[in-house]
């Protein structure tokens, strides 16, 4: 029965007692037609408001159940996509997996191909060997001195040939048997077991519904929503996330990249990108502003850096990422430096290939520096016409480019000939040795930081006793030349077996 239809059944009976009541005396009750009219009034009001209330509950228990298939079907579409993204990753490995084999296959190719020209080599030259001397020993039997001084001369200068041509390292295997390749798997496992769910776009939860229960002057109980109101005010951005499929290494150059998870109630207005220093120790800024993605020079060779970032607006600063772990290169690749050169030296082949346009000696810098670490490298003599002595060794980035390296206190240098050299810096010459280069050779620097000295080799063996102790401080690798010489840097070497 529609709340309608009882008042009007109220009326009635109103009316009816009015009639009942004016026929018997209505002078008995003068005031129960304006008593009932107002409790009708009353009660109607009350069942209107109930029934408001029943039907905001039933709509809103028809949104919860469908917010029960919506979840079932947003779970199972969530689930779907996860296991998608899992599986591109593991594809992704895959392949990668795939072209580190293909590497490792063409390495020991190279090293069988290698090995085998070297058996045929040795075992032609064995052969040829091991029938001269046979033929040798046959003349050496014969009885007839007047022939044997015919060809003895001969002999005697093929003999020394064939020893000639066994010179020194070819009897040395020209490749090992160890592989020279490693796999550091580290700070990609650590990406993976960082894994998770970014936080994603703000998400402000249905209003809950409350009962409340209160003392009516009915004594019913009456059900009311409430929706409690949230108030987000300004606060610090969330934590930023690396992107790790943009992070990487360069030789000594890292770069990062990030981006904002969730946008914040201020806008951001700067990032502090912080890293520490390669051992684990304190953190340090490396980069304050609004760019997301940073790249840093000048780190150090075969260091392992812990990198985090932050963000900040009006309000405060926000809490760090995750860290990330950045492994530098484990040897030095570098080229001559084109921005510092001497304004006479002429660069080639990439920037490995040095030269100059005068006749005096001009100063070339290496695009790397060092300050901690074992550094080896070395230097090919393209062409040296035996005229004024080149010089190899390091320097600080600011020593002078218009004279010999070594001759000012900013240089460390070994100057050569074709028959000695010289350790020199700031112009006092030390330990002639013997010895010196020609077209072909190659020159060693072995910087070692770690004991604070440095030493040269030529042509792969170490040329007098240590060339300079107690070296501190930031050093780049530097050449001198002039137009009588030119060279070419080789980088990305291990030690030298001499070194070692």
């Amino acid at each position: 029965m529609s709340l309608l239809r009882r008042k009007l059944d109220l009326d009635e009976i109103t009316v009816g007692v009015s009639g009942c009541q004016s026929g018997a005396g209505a002078d008995a009750f003068p005031d129960t037609d304006v008593v009932l009219q107002a409790k009708n009034c009353q009660l109607s009001q009350a069942l209107n408001g109930v029934s408001d209330k029943a039907k905001e509950a039933k709509e809103f228990l028809v949104q919860l159940k469908n917010m029960l298939q919506q979840i079932q079907e947003n779970g199972v579409e969530f689930e779907a996509c996860l296991v998608a993204q899992c599986d591109s990753l593991i594809e992704a490995l895959t392949r990668q997996k795939a072209k580190l084999l293909t590497k490792v296959t063409k390495e020991k190719e190279y090293k069988l191909k290698v090995v085998r020209d070297q058996i045929t080599h040795c075992t032609m030259k064995l052969r040829q060997t091991t029938g001269m001397m046979e033929y040798c020993l046959e003349v050496l039997k014969e009885n007839d001195p007047s022939g044997f001084l015919q060809i003895s001369d001969a002999l005697i200068k093929r003999v020394t040939s064939s020893q000639d041509q066994w010179v020194k390292g070819a009897l040395e295997p020209k490749v090992g048997p160890e592989f020279d390749l490693s796999l550091n798997t580290d700070s990609l496992m650590q990406t993976i077991l960082q894994l998770d769910f970014c936080q994603g776009k703000d998400v402000q939860e249905k209003p809950l519904l409350k009962l409340m229960q209160a003392a009516a002057d009915s004594g019913e109980a009456e059900m009311e929503a409430e929706s409690p109101r949230v108030d987000l005010g300004p606060a610090v951005p969330a934590a930023p996330l690396l992107q790790l499929e943009k992070c990487c290494t360069r030789n000594n150059s890292a770069t990062l990249a990030w981006r904002v998870t969730a946008p914040a109630s201020c806008p951001i207005e700067g990032y502090i990108l912080e890293l520490d220093d390669g051992n684990g120790g304190q953190y340090r800024e490396v980069y304050v502003g609004k760019e997301t993605v940073c790249t840093v020079d000048g780190l150090h060779f075969n260091s392992a850096y812990n990198a985090r970032v932050k963000a900040y607006n009006a309000v405060g600063v926000g809490p760090y990422s995750k860290t990330v772990v950045l492994k530098t290169s484990d040897v030095a690749w570098f080229t001559f430096d084109p921005t510092s050169a001497h304004r006479d030296i002429v660069l080639s082949n990439e920037n490995q290939t040095a030269t100059c346009s005068s006749y005096d000696d001009r100063v070339v810098l290496g695009t790397a520096a060092f300050s901690k670490g074992t550094h080896y490298w070395e230097v090919a003599v393209d062409r040296y016409d035996n005229h004024p002595d080149p010089a190899f060794g390091v320097a600080r980035i600011n020593t002078m480019k218009e004279m010999m390296l070594g001759k000012d206190d900013k240089a460390w240098a070994m100057y050569v000939d074709n028959n000695r050299s010289w350790f020199m810096h700031n112009n006092s010459h030390t330990n002639r040795a013997e010895g010196g280069i020609t077209k072909g050779s190659t020159v060693g620097i072995l910087l070692d930081l770690t004991k604070r000295t440095l030493t040269f080799f030529i042509n792969k063996e170490q040329h007098g006793p240590t060339a300079f102790e107690n070296l501190d401080g930031v050093f780049v690798p530097a050449v001198s030349l002039n137009r009588n010489v030119q060279v070419t840097l080789l980088t990305g070497l291990e030690l030298s077996p001499a070194a070692n």
